[in-house]
């Protein structure tokens, strides 16, 4: 069938898996020409690897540090007509390219919220690799059930006041003023369940427990803190209160773990399209304006940029270049005064009539349409393709 893109909102509900691969292979592509041999990891688990920030720290440890990879995803196979998810299409091309090349590829597919998935994994990995010298945490989920069986949604508000500022509908690019209501108190708890730290170290504990993870481990989570403007919706609003929850996390990794010399970080990152950023009110309109900006300074990069300069420049494997609060910040081109002095200046005058003189708005739709493989270059998109494609280490062939 000939596959196009259907969407609805913030969502695609349709996947390329041509164009998936050509954007993996695109990856793999970069990292190859931009990772030099220093501090590798050698045996790596991914908790959150098939899209996003995720995929491309597989990509990026793969191809660029030869190292064996692990990954843990929560993705739909294709069913009759209806396509498989991105995440999906991307990991079946990720673990083709990586056998190509005699890398050790293998992927669970399912919770990885549940100490089935957990124990799971630790069996591979005892049986594969015996222990794995990084662990990354690059989860984004909507809920979380727990191990009592109850089950945590998280929220996308405010936290005390409600807040009105400009917002891009996404349905026909028109800009208006959005409200978001604050949460209550249960909500702010809920979304620190399913976005903060607790899963990260349960994680850490259950490889330890199991003498699964190296004396001198390294491992990190990805966090985003952003300018004053999205405070009121981002940092200071109820996904902010689980990336300070996350961020404390890492402070109890180090105490806790110390004995056995894991090393955890924060990685502080630059604002992205990705299907997290998508469902934030008023964040994409920002994202459009920043790409403007950081392009027309040549500062702008994708996610594969991001962790490839993490790996290299920043050093996360060796002597890990940090702030004053031990964050990683990869963050740190978008915050420079003068960058954020013109996105303030551009959001003041942005409206329906103008988005396209002040914001990037056709650089966010690429790379919204190229997350789940469309609008990619030498992919041909009126061929008719078979939706299903298997994973080699999730159909059982090796």
């Amino acid at each position: 069938m000939k596959i196009s893109p259907k969407v609805r909102e913030f969502l695609c509900l349709t996947a390329h898996p041509q164009g998936c691969r050509k954007n993996v292979e695109n990856q793999i592509t970069y990292v190859k020409n931009h990772v030099s041999g220093k501090n590798r990891p050698k045996k790596v688990l991914v908790i959150g690897s098939s899209t996003g920030y995720g995929l491309a720290s597989r990509i990026t440890a793969a191809f660029g540090c030869g190292a064996d990879t692990l990954g843990v995803m929560f993705e739909r196979p294709a069913a009759g007509k209806r396509t498989a998810t991105a995440g999906w299409y991307n990991t079946a091309a990720f673990e083709q390219a990586a056998a190509k090349e005699g890398l050790y590829a293998k992927t669970v597919n399912g919770d990885a919220f549940s100490r089935e998935v957990k124990d799971q994994v630790i069996e591979l990995i005892k049986k594969d690799f015996g222990k794995v010298d990084a662990v990354i945490y690059s989860l984004a989920a909507p809920r979380r059930t727990a191990e009592d069986g109850t089950v945590y949604q998280s929220v996308l508000k405010t936290t005390g006041d409600d807040f009105t500022n400009k917002n891009l509908n996404l349905k026909d690019n028109t800009i208006s003023e959005k409200t978001i209501e604050a949460a209550t108190k249960e909500e702010v708890e809920a979304t620190v369940k399913v976005m903060g730290g607790e899963d990260w170290k349960a994680w850490i504990q259950a490889l330890t427990d199991a003498d699964a993870i190296e004396q001198d481990a390294v491992t990190f989570a990805y966090s985003y803190i952003g300018p004053e403007l999205t405070y009121p919706i981002y940092f200071e609003g109820t996904i902010g209160a689980a990336k300070k929850h996350l961020h404390k996390t890492a402070v109890e990794i180090n105490e806790e773990f110390s004995k056995e010399g894991i090393k955890a970080y924060i990685s502080v990152n630059k604002g992205l399209v990705t299907q997290a950023s998508s469902a934030i009110p008023i964040v994409p309109l920002y994202m459009a304006v920043l790409y403007r900006v950081m392009k027309e300074k040549g500062l702008h990069e994708g996610c594969i940029e991001q962790i490839v300069r993490l790996f290299q420049e920043k050093d996360v494997f060796g002597q890990a270049q940090t702030d004053k609060q031990g964050l990683i910040r990869l963050d740190d081109w978008e915050l420079r005064p003068e960058v954020q002095e013109e996105v303030e200046r551009r959001w003041e005058k942005v409206n329906t009539e103008n988005v396209q003189e002040y914001s990037d708005i056709e650089g966010y739709w690429e790379d919204f349409y190229q997350m789940f493989g469309f609008d990619m270059d030498g992919v041909d998109y009126e061929e008719d393709l078979d939706p299903s494609v298997d994973i080699p280490s999730i159909s059982g062939a090796e």
